[in-house]
């Protein structure tokens, strides 16, 4: 996913490495892509050995030098076969920690299970706020075409079904008696 989003974002215009790490910051795309801040420079420095991408100039900021890279028509070729790759995948990924925990829930008390249930969904409320405030990031920042607003909406829909489905498992746990 890293190389696909570097490339991505290079095929808009030449960046430094700074950069691209900022804007997956600030439009929260490094949460939901599972992209770690590190792996920028790892990617670029290997893509740059693999003539995916090339220094296009040397900037001074301070007493800092930075590289700012642009995109190779090597690097275009991989890019389109990333993103074909990208939208041929599975995209459903069934939370399998949980389905296998529910799979031995009686061995658990019914206070223990309850509060690893309210846990989860606050986790799950806490995750669906942040993206939510990084659309909104996102629409500061850059016109929200409809392919976008689609995808937020079913970032949106992924959280809320386990959401509801925590709160459906919720109240048949206060429901029971020990």
């Amino acid at each position: 996913m890293t190389r696909l989003m570097v490339l991505g974002l290079l095929k808009t215009k030449p960046m430094s490495g700074y950069e691209i790490q900022q804007l997956l910051q600030v439009s929260e795309a490094d949460r939901w892509a599972g992209i770690l801040p590190g792996s920028i420079y790892h990617a670029l420095k290997k893509m740059e050995k693999e003539d995916l991408v090339a220094i296009d100039s040397m900037e001074q900021t301070g007493n800092r030098i930075k590289a700012i890279y642009k995109i190779t028509d090597q690097g275009e070729q991989e890019y389109v076969k990333l993103l074909k790759e990208s939208l041929e995948a599975p995209s459903v990924n069934l939370p399998t920690a949980l389905y296998t925990g529910l799979s031995f829930i009686h061995s658990l008390d019914k206070e223990t299970v309850l509060e690893a249930l309210h846990l989860q969904k606050e986790i799950l409320e806490n995750e669906l706020s942040k993206h939510k405030q990084g659309y909104e990031v996102k629409k500061e920042h850059m016109v929200i075409d409809e392919v976008t607003e689609i995808t937020f909406q079913n970032i949106y829909k992924q959280f809320e079904i386990q959401i509801e489905s925590l709160e459906a498992l919720i109240k048949v746990y206060e429901l029971r008696s020990e």
